[in-house]
């Protein structure tokens, strides 16, 4: 459970466990909006444009009439036109892959650098992570904010960081045995991997881990048991992103129901992603964040583009921060198939429900004179024996058209057939765009 006095102790002129209001909220989106109209070009001219006056903001409910930005607004100010502080205030930069345009360039004063490093380690203190744990830290460093994220948290704990960074398998089971490491930050991809060579090279009696810190990509539910189970850990839901810090301004709890946020740092919005109307707690729809006290590169109502909703009500576990569910997907990740719009998040209910169906899949799109085809590859337990793989087969299809309402191909394979990856798993293959 959530200890509100471990944390003040551990840093008590930090300040790090404050009194939660929306008077609090309000008075730091009113600074917010002041430093803004003084020192963000980028706003100032956004303000301008939209007609709007950051003045007229009297409650937070009034946060609706101020513009979105959008991660295309992001590129476009591509290298610094998102900086508002001056030269000398920037200690660094993070910056997103660019791998679909331009990359996005945020620029981090000492006192983001520093809130990150607090809300990081909020999260190891929600996963019960002390002073005395090892936090093996696979996700990459450089321009990406992961792997630098985690170590910030590790170091604020007081914690032993192990930067071993992504890939090389050998190295990093060889620093899990020889330095017996107790907490496994990476994505899912990747601690599924770890624990499946684990297995196969008989070392899970040498590994000492007891938490997993997971995050980076969607992962069901399915896939958290399977890592759980081979790696005997209890893993934990970490959110994040290059825009907003990074990994760390949310993370679920011990009854894991949800992320807890930090919404002393962020004020978060679930909007109706077509209309862009806010939406009640509890209702399913896109996320908007506005980062209360940054420096370097404020944003105001961030269109993150991740399906969630905020989970109305206290949690069990005592922590008095709001609370997210697990991402669902993306408002841009949808599988445009025959006219019917499929999610991940459908796809991983659809194993969820049939027995003797692992968490990995692939989704392969193709055309072939015209016809749209849908196949469904995904690895199944029995998939050596004729008669329980068709069996199996069958009720996935019938699944996809019983819940989604398309019929697909469906083949089964062994368990470890499809691809691994040290990072994120690419699912959707679609050749109608080549």
């Amino acid at each position: 459970m959530y200890d509100a006095c471990t944390e003040a102790e551990l840093d008590p002129a930090a300040q790090l466990y404050p009194e939660l209001s929306k008077e609090d909220q309000l008075g730091k989106l009113k600074d917010l909006l002041r430093r803004v109209a003084v020192c963000s070009p980028f706003y100032r001219k956004k303000f301008r444009e939209a007609g709007v006056d950051p003045e007229s903001i009297e409650k937070l409910e009034d946060i609706k009439n101020l513009p979105f930005t959008t991660k295309e607004e992001l590129r476009d100010a591509y290298p610094l036109g998102l900086q508002a502080v001056p030269d000398s205030e920037v200690v660094r930069i993070h910056s997103s892959s660019g791998t679909t345009g331009k990359p996005v360039i945020i620029p981090y004063t000492k006192g983001d650098v520093d809130t990150w490093a607090r809300m990081m380690m909020r999260c190891y203190m929600l996963a019960g992570l002390t002073n005395l744990d090892r936090i093996q830290i696979t996700p990459g460093y450089g321009l990406w904010t992961a792997g630098i994220g985690f170590q910030l948290g590790a170091e604020r704990l007081g914690a032993m960081a192990i930067p071993t960074g992504p890939g090389n398998t050998e190295k990093q089971l060889q620093m899990l045995t020889d330095l017996k490491s107790t907490v496994l930050a990476s994505t899912s991809s990747y601690a599924l991997l770890l624990s499946e060579e684990i297995e196969k090279r008989g070392l899970k009696a040498q590994v000492h881990l007891r938490v997993g810190i997971v995050g980076s990509e969607r992962w069901s539910e399915k896939m958290r048991k399977r890592i759980e189970r081979e790696l005997g850990i209890e893993t934990y839901d970490i959110y994040g992103l290059t825009e907003i810090y990074g990994p760390g301004i949310a993370l679920d709890c011990a009854c894991h129901e949800g992320m807890h946020y930090w919404s002393d740092y962020l004020l978060f919005e679930i909007i109706d992603p077509i209309t862009g109307e806010p939406l009640p707690e509890g209702t399913l729809g896109e996320l908007v964040i506005t980062t209360l006290t940054k420096e370097g590169a404020p944003l105001i109502r961030y269109r993150t583009r991740d399906l969630t909703r905020i989970i109305p009500g206290p949690c069990k576990c005592g922590c008095p921060f709001p609370r997210l569910d697990r991402i669902l997907g993306r408002t841009d990740d949808r599988i445009k198939y025959k006219a019917v719009n499929i999610y991940p998040g459908q796809i991983e209910d659809i194993i969820q429900k049939v027995p003797g169906v692992s968490s990995e899949y692939q989704v392969l799109l193709s055309r072939k004179a015209g016809r749209d085809t849908l196949t469904f590859r995904v690895e199944i337990e029995a998939a050596q024996d004729p008669e329980k793989k068709a069996k199996t087969e069958t009720a996935l299809k019938k699944a996809f058209k019983d819940f989604i309402g398309v019929t697909v191909d469906v083949v089964g394979v062994k368990i470890g057939a499809l691809p691994r990856s040290t990072k994120k798993t690419k699912r959707v293959i679609d050749e109608r765009e080549l």
